[in-house]
C-alpha cells in the first residue's frame, strides 16, 4: 500500500443523473453523511499494512477501527464479534483467503460492507471480489486519497473502483468491441431500462427502486430480467463489472 497525497480522481458519469461522487471511480446511491464514526475492522497479514491503515482512517476523523485481524478465520471471528459497518480485507491471507472470508461474512452480515485490497488488477479477480459480496476493490498501490475515498463510498452504501482498474476495464472493453466488430449492447436498453440498471448498480433494491420510480415491484423485475438478457449478464456482480467496462463508471 503507498500511503501518499493524489489528486481526487474522476467521478462517476452516471446515466440516470445522479449527482457525481466526490472523488474516485464510486458509484452513489444516495447522498449519506455519516454523523457517527464508521466503525472498521482491518484484516492483513502485514502488522505495517494495519497499522498504516489505521493510522489513515483515524486520521481522517470518521473512521474508528475497532479490531484488527492476521488471517481470513480471525476476520470472520473479529466480523461476527464486533459487527463492523466496514471491512478492508487483504485478498492475499494465510489460513483463507479474502474472498472466501467475504463470501462467509456476507452471508452472516449483510449490513457490513466490504472494501477488497489487492495487488491484482485482473479482471477475474474483481469479479471474483464482488461475488463474494465485495462493494469495493482496492489496488494495494493506491494513494492516500483513493483509500479514504474508497472507505468513505463503500461505507455509505455505494461501490468503489481503483481509478487504474476502471481505465484498464474501460480499455479493454473498447478493444473488445472494435475486435469483433459488433454494436454496444448498451444501446438496445430502453432509456427506462438504463435507470433501473444504474440504480441496481448503485446497489438498490427492487423494492428501493420501486419506490423511486413509482412502479411495482414486479414491473422492475421484469426490467431487471430485460436488462440482464440485452447485457448477456447472469448476475448483479457481473452487471456491476459491465457497468465499469462500459465506462459508466469512469
Amino acid at each position: 500500500m503507498v500511503f501518499s497525497a493524489s489528486s481526487a480522481p474522476s467521478a462517476v458519469n452516471s446515466c440516470s443523473g445522479l449527482e457525481e461522487p466526490p472523488a474516485g471511480a464510486a458509484i452513489y446511491a444516495d447522498n449519506v453523511v455519516m454523523a457517527t464514526p464508521v466503525r472498521v475492522l482491518i484484516a492483513d497479514d502485514h502488522p505495517l499494512i494495519r497499522s498504516g491503515l489505521r493510522a489513515l482512517l483515524e486520521r481522517e476523523g470518521e473512521f474508528k477501527v475497532v479490531a484488527e485481524a492476521a488471517d481470513g478465520y480471525e476476520a470472520i471471528e473479529l466480523a461476527l464479534q464486533h459487527k463492523p459497518d466496514l471491512i478492508l480485507l487483504d485478498v492475499a491471507m494465510p489460513r483463507l483467503s479474502g474472498p472466501d472470508a467475504a463470501q462467509h461474512i456476507s452471508e452472516k452480515l449483510p449490513n457490513t460492507r466490504i472494501v477488497i485490497v489487492s495487488m491484482h488488477s485482473d479482471e477475474s479477480y474483481v469479479l471474483r471480489a464482488l461475488k463474494a459480496g465485495a462493494r469495493g476493490y482496492l489496488l494495494k498501490a493506491s494513494p492516500e486519497a483513493d483509500v479514504v475515498a474508497a472507505a468513505r463510498a463503500v461505507a455509505a452504501g455505494n461501490a468503489y473502483f481503483s481509478p487504474s482498474i476502471t481505465r484498464m476495464l474501460v480499455e479493454d472493453y473498447m478493444a473488445e468491441v472494435k475486435r469483433r466488430g459488433v454494436d454496444d449492447s448498451y444501446d438496445l436498453l430502453s432509456l427506462r431500462e438504463k435507470e433501473i440498471m444504474q440504480l441496481l448498480v448503485a446497489g438498490k433494491s427492487n423494492r428501493d427502486i420501486a419506490g423511486l420510480l413509482h412502479v411495482s415491484i414486479a414491473t422492475v423485475e421484469t426490467h431487471r430480467t430485460t436488462v440482464f438478457r440485452k447485457l448477456n449478464v447472469h448476475s448483479l456482480p457481473e452487471l456491476i463489472l459491465y457497468a465499469v467496462r462500459k465506462g459508466l463508471v469512469t
